[in-house]
């Protein structure tokens, strides 16, 4: 497997799909379970990003799904550039320079009216149809919910508001607060520190595989959203759960 290869593999985790349970570290016992207080969330688990790339096929008529592809693997190669340079811009920014390499990796036009339709479209983010209910379920059972997101507090606010999420979350992290990007340990411990608990008692809720090891690493409980249906990463241990949906996160739990 190429770099180009793996990079793809690890960013992956945000297209549609419905699939089926991947293999666990070990299945997590009733103690390790009593300890959770609060959940951590990415925003993918959450936010659904397939009107993105219905919009760059509109918009790029039989390209939009190799626009969407190169756009969103560009978009983690450039956080993970950034941490390790120590150069660092919100992601915001690192959306949009990914947007136009990709762009221009494909020989696309794209004029300043479909750059700016296609980045407003990560502030009208809705939610899975599976994930309101399920927070709704979690929320009533006495966790506390958070995002620690990579998305800027404004991308996150914007979506929190577009989506109907307004009241649902107690806590709103931004990878931002801390000028860097998960995996970097720093993003993770932004939990810990707003939070005021310790790691055992914050289950994170990964979307994509990359994010899920950085998060098992980091000595979070992991519980692994993997819609895309991807087999575990070949690096770090595994979550300690995993499924397609945010209803299995809850059954889990339980």
């Amino acid at each position: 497997m190429n770099r180009r290869e793996v990079v793809a593999l690890a960013a992956a985790g945000i297209a549609a799909g419905v699939l089926a349970s991947v293999p666990c570290a070990n299945a997590v016992d009733h103690v390790l379970k009593s300890q959770i207080k609060a959940l951590a969330f990415d925003g993918f688990p959450v936010f659904d990003p397939r009107p993105v790339f219905a919009l760059a096929e509109e918009l790029f008529p039989g390209r939009g799904a190799d626009l969407s592809n190169e756009w969103r693997i560009r978009q983690f190669e450039y956080t993970w550039l950034r941490v390790a340079s120590q150069h660092y811009a919100d992601f915001w920014q690192v959306t949009q320079d990914a947007l136009v390499f990709a762009a221009n990796r494909l020989k696309l036009e794209l004029t300043t009216e479909t750059h700016e339709k296609l980045m407003d479209a990560y502030l009208k983010l809705k939610t899975w149809p599976d994930a309101i209910p399920a927070l709704t379920s979690l929320k009533k059972s006495g966790y506390r919910l958070a995002f620690l997101n990579n998305f800027t507090p404004g991308m996150l606010e914007a979506n929190m508001r577009n989506a109907g999420l307004d009241g649902m979350f107690d806590y709103v992290l931004s990878s931002d607060q801390v000028k860097t990007f998960k995996p970097d340990p720093r993003a993770y411990q932004l939990g810990i520190d707003e939070m005021k608990l310790k790691r055992g008692e914050i289950l994170f809720v990964a979307h994509a595989g990359w994010d899920a090891s950085g998060a098992k690493l980091f000595g979070y409980p992991v519980y692994w959203v993997n819609r895309q249906n991807l087999p575990p990463e070949e690096f770090g241990p595994l979550p300690d759960g995993s499924g397609d949906t945010l209803s299995q996160l809850v059954q889990f739990l339980t």
